[in-house]
């Protein structure tokens, strides 16, 4: 794996140019072949500030009249209310459409009232008996009123555009003044509507190139600009201007029908003082009519609202820019740039991360100020997709290298240090470190060697001499690891571990993790010496002790070279107990402080009273029989009982009772070396006592 550190700027270089490459061709080249459908990230965070944006301020002087539902069908009347008032007359002779008289009477109400403008979102194409009078109306009105027409792009070769009828405009209607058309081009992709052609041609419709002798049509919305005076801020060009929306209920409709009806006429509008230099436009507010659009603000707004949308966003220059190709296209190449200097040379994976969040943060306000301020569309979703999916992807793969080179490092570390001292070097150094300066503990301390080793070095071919000490050595610390030991060192074939120096369990549990140990270690080796005699090889038996006590731990050595270990009396006992082995004849000695510690869990026979060299204070040890958990010799556990009175007996100077104990535990186990022992010695105490200063300790000059 050294060659993905070795080329590490590299293919962080080449992540983010993946992720840039890719983000840029589906959002700027969205034709490509393997890209499904074009980008609609961006045009749905657009929409997104076009809802939690700043709004254009809606005009107070516009009021929409919609034929809503209760128009159609009318309240309940008096034939008298409705005798006396002609519009109510002709609206129920029959349904909607009514006669285009009720259009005269309207504008007649309304400018009467003096309204400033009126414009008609609705389709008076076919004939209608109400003509003439809607005709005179019109030409009476004829500066103050704007009808609708109709675009229509079925025909392929030129656009029809569906106009009053001539009676109402004469010929040719779509240049009159008072036409316009009312048609909203859709955005392709998802039907809604985020922009308002102002001006449009008949070839530019029909997708054919600017001709000299193209034909003009002006929208609904223009025309009404022009008619109030306000033409020079439509815009004059021929493109699709995004606008900045107004809330979606700025216009709620109006009932059409409370316009002809006396008392709403008095209490709602104020017998018409209401319309008073108002600009109304009359349209559709009735689902059964179905004209509702689809924009960023609302899926069912009303398309006559959408015309004062269109006015209102003129009058004030709200329009949107978007951000310019190759302002977009250096802006997404830009932030996979500071993707990848961010991850290639902070190497921080949490101040990246946070750098990362920082700038994407700072990105989105920006979007949105600008938005608010000026009206650009900042691009965004591509920018942020470009810097967060090539930021992560790229610590993404700091993290696998990192992993890779952790675990490659564990592995190297793990043939010459414990698996926990590695474990907490490599995910606390800080912590482990500042220990290496030299703190004191309490740890358990565990000391084995092998008996026999010397003669079997002396005598076996060096080559399965190695090989049969790896053996066991693995063994034993596969034993030390799995009871949550630390490998300090080997010592030829002697084994120093150390329990609580790199974590620790509690002071109790670390004492019986290390006895748990031991007995495991016995137990392999009787499987190891089983093992090999089958092979042909010498058998060989092992000391083991186990002191607890306070030590210093730190990084102990020369300036050339340091070794991570614990020092004090209490590793110096533990060493002397694995001596001590020998001479009492059992394979694991502990001393007292261990043993206090574990014996609510392990079955212990005491062993001696000793003072070993070095010491001036006796202690006392004893070996493990086995766990209180375990099946162990019932029979042996009862007559061990007569042993321990045996032995405080003895230490009392009551040799001839000592005896008699000492007598019956052997026998039912003639062959117990350490029985025979003290035996022997009551024996010879009772017909020789030891002098007053007697105590009971064996001293020990040697190592």
């Amino acid at each position: 794996m050294h060659w993905l550190t070795r080329y590490r700027l590299l293919i962080l270089g080449a992540i983010c140019a993946f992720w840039t490459g890719l983000i840029l061709l589906g959002h700027f080249f969205s034709a490509a072949p393997f890209v499904s459908v074009p980008w609609r990230g961006e045009q749905s965070f657009e929409d997104l500030l076009r809802r939690e944006g700043r709004k254009t301020a809606p005009p107070n002087d516009f009021v929409f009249l919609g034929i809503d539902q209760s128009t159609l069908e009318l309240p309940p009347m008096t034939a008298e209310e409705i005798a006396n008032n002609r519009a109510f007359q002709l609206m129920t002779e029959r349904p909607f459409p009514w006669s285009r008289e009720v259009w005269a009477l309207l504008l007649d109400r309304l400018f009467g009232a003096g309204a400033r403008l009126v414009i008609f979102d609705l389709m008076f194409n076919p004939p209608n008996d109400g003509d003439p009078a809607f005709h005179t109306a019109l030409d009476r009105y004829k500066d103050k009123v704007v009808l609708g027409a109709n675009v229509d792009m079925q025909n392929a070769t030129k656009p029809q555009v569906v106009t009053p009828n001539a009676i109402l405009i004469p010929p040719p209607q779509i240049e009159d003044d008072r036409v316009g058309f009312v048609n909203f081009w859709p955005d392709p992709i998802d039907e809604k509507i985020r922009a308002v052609a102002y001006r449009v041609t008949d070839w530019e419709l029909s997708g054919l190139p600017p001709h000299p002798g193209e034909e003009i049509f002006e929208s609904l919305s223009a025309r009404g600009l022009s008619k109030i005076g306000r033409g020079d801020d439509v815009p004059h060009d021929f493109g699709g201007h995004m606008i900045r929306f107004t809330d979606p209920d700025a216009w709620a409709p109006r009932p059409l029908y409370e316009v002809f009806d006396p008392k709403f006429w008095h209490a709602n509008y104020a017998d018409g003082t209401f319309f008073k230099n108002k600009i109304v436009i009359v349209g559709a507010s009735a689902q059964v009519e179905h004209d509702v659009v689809d924009t960023p603000m609302s899926p069912t707004t009303w398309g006559p609202t959408l015309h004062l949308q269109a006015m209102a966003a003129a009058l004030g220059h709200e329009f949107l820019q978007p951000t310019p190709a190759k302002a977009g296209l250096a802006l997404v190449g830009a932030a996979g740039l500071i993707a990848w200097s961010l991850i290639a040379f902070l190497r921080r994976p949490l101040l990246c991360l946070g750098a990362l969040v920082a700038i994407t943060v700072a990105y989105l306000g920006a979007a949105r100020f600008l938005y608010d301020k000026t009206g650009l569309l900042l691009l965004t979703v591509p920018v942020l997709a470009a810097l967060i999916l090539s930021g992560l992807l790229s610590l993404g793969f700091e993290y696998a290298l990192e992993r890779i080179e952790k675990v490659r490092t564990r592995r190297t570390l793990e043939r010459y240090v414990s698996k926990n001292l590695v474990k907490e070097i490599l995910e606390n150094p800080d912590s482990y470190y500042s220990t290496l300066r030299g703190v004191r503990v309490p740890v358990t301390i565990l000391f084995s060697d092998l008996i026999g080793f010397t003669t079997l070095s002396e005598k076996a071919d060096p080559e399965a001499l190695v090989a049969q000490l790896n053996e066991y050595l693995t063994r034993m610390t596969s034993v030390v690891f799995s009871n949550g030991g630390t490998l300090d060192k080997f010592i030829g074939d002697a084994i120093m571990a150390v329990w609580g120096n790199v974590r620790s369990f509690g002071v109790a549990q670390d004492a019986k993790n290390c006895v748990r140990a031991a007995m495991a270690m016995r137990w392999e080796l009787r499987q190891l010496n089983e093992k090999w005699r089958e092979e042909g090889r010498m058998g060989l038996g092992m000391g083991i002790g186990i002191n607890q006590g306070e030590v210093i731990v730190g990084n102990i050595g020369s300036q050339e070279r340091m070794d991570p270990t614990v020092i004090g009396d209490s590793v110096n006992l533990a060493s002397r107990l694995e001596g001590l082995t020998r001479i009492y004849g059992v394979d694991i000695l502990v001393g007292v402080t261990a043993a206090e510690l574990v014996r609510d869990e392990f079955h212990l026979r005491s062993i001696a009273r000793v003072q070993v060299k070095g010491k001036t204070k006796p202690v006392d040890v004893f070996t493990p029989i086995g766990a209180r958990n375990e099946d162990v010799d019932s029979q042996l556990l009862k007559w061990l009982e007569s042993y321990e009175e045996g032995l405080e007996k003895f230490r009392a100077r009551d040799f001839t009772q000592a005896k008699i104990l000492f007598s019956r535990f052997l026998e039912f186990y003639p062959d117990d070396l350490l029985a025979q022992t003290y035996l022997a010695r009551a024996l010879e105490y009772e017909q020789q006592p030891p002098d007053e200063a007697w105590d009971a300790v064996e001293v020990f000059k040697k190592k």
